[in-house]
């Protein structure tokens, strides 16, 4: 049985295209074209026997992985379905979930790219800052704290190290920091995440060491809320870090110095 992370991967890389009607990816001589529309208007809800079936394959076979599926919906190719996976990840299956491909759906004739639309789609989806879990945060009050601002972080990540130091020279702004190491990048960033977590002050230490490059003092390990953050990153369909989300639901990923931080901060409250 292929592992989830396997499975990822493979969405993120396949060079395999499943394409409509068997033509090849290029339809009259034209490159594959990216539109938000297409797919949306052709996508519809499914059975509830279809939804069930598939559900029950795919999460029971890739259990091992907490595979959970977010949605299903129909796709312009019959029988075929598009399952949107652990945040958003996008694969296709049949009516009974007993087959999954991978790669891009492809309308020859437009010559759209009907997986990248869709992505696009599920990348600007707003997130309910209200309904993130703050009391598991990092947080830390500069100023008045007016501002306000989550992020999804990892201790070994460089670019969030810069972030950290453009919030430095900030006021009067509340930071949530939700670590969330990726481990296939920073073998070593859960176990630096849980140093920082089981501080006495994990804000100091975590502002002291991303901002100072001052590690802390070695500490026992003690029972943190990481793996659950962890898992609502990946809900949320983040892969990377930072990843900014802000109070009016906009996310973006990637650093971003002074003064466009301080601008995209205020705009999104």
């Amino acid at each position: 049985m292929m592992k989830f992370k396997q499975l990822t991967a493979l969405l993120l890389g396949s060079a395999f295209v499943l394409v409509a009607c068997g033509q090849p990816v290029t339809a009259n001589g034209k490159p594959v074209q990216v539109s938000g529309e297409k797919q949306t208007s052709e996508q519809t809800s499914v059975s509830d026997a279809v939804h069930q079936a598939i559900t029950n394959s795919l999460e029971k076979n890739f259990a091992a992985q907490k595979l959970k599926i977010k949605s299903i919906q129909t796709t312009p190719v019959k029988d075929i379905y598009e399952v949107v996976v652990n945040g958003k990840n996008i694969v296709y299956t049949d009516s009974k979930g007993e087959y999954v491909f991978l790669g891009e759906l492809i309308d020859v004739k437009s010559g759209e790219s009907l997986t990248e639309a869709r992505q696009s789609e599920l990348r600007n989806e707003k997130v309910d800052f209200a309904k993130l879990p703050l009391d598991k945060a990092v947080t830390e009050v500069r100023g008045n704290g007016k501002l306000k601002i989550a992020v999804f972080t990892d201790v070994d990540c460089p670019y969030c190290r810069r972030l950290e130091k453009e919030f430095a020279k900030m006021t009067d702004i509340t930071i949530y920091n939700f670590m969330m190491p990726i481990d296939t990048l920073h073998p070593k960033g859960f176990e630096h995440s849980i140093q920082i977590l089981c501080q006495k002050d994990p804000t100091l230490a975590w502002t002291s060491l991303m901002r100072e490059n001052k590690q802390p003092e070695p500490v026992p390990e003690c029972p943190t809320s990481l793996k659950e953050t962890i898992q609502l990153g990946e809900e949320l369909g983040i892969n990377g870090t930072p990843a900014l989300i802000l109070p009016n639901g906009k996310v973006h990923s990637g650093f971003m110095a002074l003064p466009q931080l301080q601008q995209f901060i205020e705009n999104n409250q």
